[in-house]
């Protein structure tokens, strides 16, 4: 016996057509897209607009991501809000060329501000950061709910095209977040990136409200008179540009750099970073040491070895190159390998301060806790740390275990001398003091001595080895410097150190040790 069926065709849904009055899929996801990751541009490159200013800290950076944040935020809710009372398609171009504008003012806003607000206080962080970010990033924000409303028009589907559009938006803030950090900030400087940015939006919003004014749909509201007051806007954002103060002769991946001539010392020049001194060098003096920090530094190095005597030297950032001048013309044929995290620092000062890469000088680039490990051990006679981001020392470099690393590359009877700035109460100073103890035998610090007291911020040069150091020398040559400072050691330092805490690469609170309230 036999039986036969006819087979069972399973016929599938058609795609679900675009509702009226929705924007085309692929627009619809280019524009959510589009401008998500144009708020991951806008956070990233705000960083750097405000460093000058208020520094590159933890705070800063903080101040930054939750300045973002909180315009994504009311950005989105007013975006949602609107979107149910107003028809979409009127506000989404709008939208994009208000942001465009507000970004092209960004720049000349935050650098005449940036010029009144300059320090670390947190109000002054928080104000020029929320200049920096806050009204652009919530005018993008609000595209999103925009393009979702109009897209959604069968409840059946509201999980898949929310879901379907969140992503793209997700994936817009990773794309614009790995292009701007890897390839832009590198490529191009803050001002060019903005500018870019700004026009891109303008002429998105443009071409948006063309495209819906062709389809009959909608466009940039308003009277051709409001048209052109956005346009004058835009253009003199631009124009601000051009005119406003500008603390950087170069602008690198890390850093707002600039070097000054000293008008008492023609020979002299003073390189700052993100506003700050940071460097000063003497082209025709090596051997002349500016800053008392540096003259600590020099100090310790004359006493390290027998005057004259070669060394091998390490130094954990270059700055200017001030030390690594001053040891190759006070002691012939020393091998000075330098560390410096910042490319285009290194070319500024090939430009501007004589650096030339030699027998007698090596220079990497990199991070230096990452190109340390690649040293072999016992093969540094001194090294010097004197990294800075702004006047901060990278947490990474003030651990115990990079004091250890450090410890490792040094030979028996080596020197570390490490140049930190620090505040009343002098909490940094104290832990990192407390630090560089507990992997080294002998321990000093170099100060002023109303620094030591509480009374003033200062730098500070803590001095070790896991050899006896020459204490007797240190100090007979650093009170004999035109600014005194004085040096601790044993009990002394002990009872200035007290139980401070000891850094780890697992705890490192190094921004908030810093501050000063």
């Amino acid at each position: 016996m036999s039986s036969s069926s006819s087979p069972v065709t399973v016929e599938q849904a058609p795609p679900a057509p675009t509702p009226a009055g929705a924007l085309p899929n692929g627009l619809a996801a280019f524009l959510v897209f589009f401008s998500s990751g144009a708020v991951l541009v806008l956070e990233t490159v705000s960083l750097r607009l405000v460093g000058p200013y208020v520094g590159v800290t933890l705070e800063v950076t903080s101040a930054v991501i939750g300045i973002a944040l909180g315009a994504i935020a009311y950005g989105a809710w007013t975006g949602g809000w609107l979107a149910d009372r107003r028809d979409p398609r009127t506000l989404i171009s709008p939208a994009l060329v208000l942001a465009g504008i507000a970004t092209a003012i960004t720049l000349p806003v935050v650098r005449y501000a940036g010029e009144v607000l300059r320090g670390g206080a947190a109000s002054a962080v928080l104000l020029l950061t929320a200049l920096a970010v806050f009204v652009p990033a919530a005018l993008l924000a609000a595209v999103t709910p925009l393009v979702v409303k109009l897209q959604l028009a069968d409840l059946r589907r509201t999980g898949q095209i929310v879901g379907r559009l969140s992503g793209v938006g997700t994936l817009g803030g990773i794309t614009a977040t790995l292009l701007t950090g890897f390839v832009l900030v590198a490529a191009l400087p803050s001002s060019l990136i903005l500018l870019a940015l700004a026009v891109l939006l303008g002429g998105t919003g443009l071409g948006l409200g063309a495209y819906l004014h062709r389809q009959g749909r909608a466009g940039l509201p308003g009277p051709g008179r409001a048209k052109a007051v956005l346009a004058v806007l835009g253009l003199a954002g631009a124009g601000l540009t051009t005119v406003a103060p500008n603390p950087c002769d170069v602008e690198t991946a890390y850093h707002c750099a600039s070097v000054k001539t000293d008008t008492d010392r023609p020979s002299g020049r003073t390189l700052l970073l993100n506003s700050a001194q940071h460097s000063y060098v003497d082209l025709a003096d090596p051997t002349h040491l500016e800053y008392a920090y540096t003259q600590w530094i020099g100090a310790a190095a004359d006493v390290a070895a027998p005057a004259g005597q070669r060394l091998d030297a390490l130094h954990l950032g270059g700055g200017g190159f001030t030390v690594p001048r001053y040891l190759t013309a006070t002691r012939p044929g020393t091998d000075n390998a330098v560390f410096e995290i910042d490319g285009g620092l290194v070319e500024l000062d090939r430009r501007e301060l004589g650096v030339r890469p030699g027998p007698d000088l090596r220079v990497e680039v990199g991070d230096a806790r990452v190109l340390l490990g690649a040293e072999a051990a016992d093969s540094r006679d001194l090294v010097v740390g004197d990294a800075f981001g702004h006047l901060v020392v990278p947490w990474h470099l003030a651990t115990r275990e990079m004091a250890v690393e450090i410890n490792r590359v040094l030979r028996p009877g080596g020197i570390y001398v490490q140049n930190v700035i620090d505040y009343p109460p002098g909490r940094f100073v104290r832990s990192e003091v407390a630090t560089v103890a507990a992997a080294f035998r002998h321990v000093a610090l170099v100060a002023p001595p109303d620094a030591v007291a509480g009374r003033a911020g200062a730098n500070f040069l803590i001095v070790a080895s896991d050899a006896p150091l020459p204490l007797a020398p240190l100090a007979q040559r650093t009170t004999a410097l035109p600014e005194v400072a004085i040096v601790l050691s044993g009990e002394v330092l002990a009872s200035f150190v007290g139980d401070a805490l000891v850094l780890t690469d697992d705890y490192a609170p190094v921004d908030q040790l810093l501050a000063t309230a």
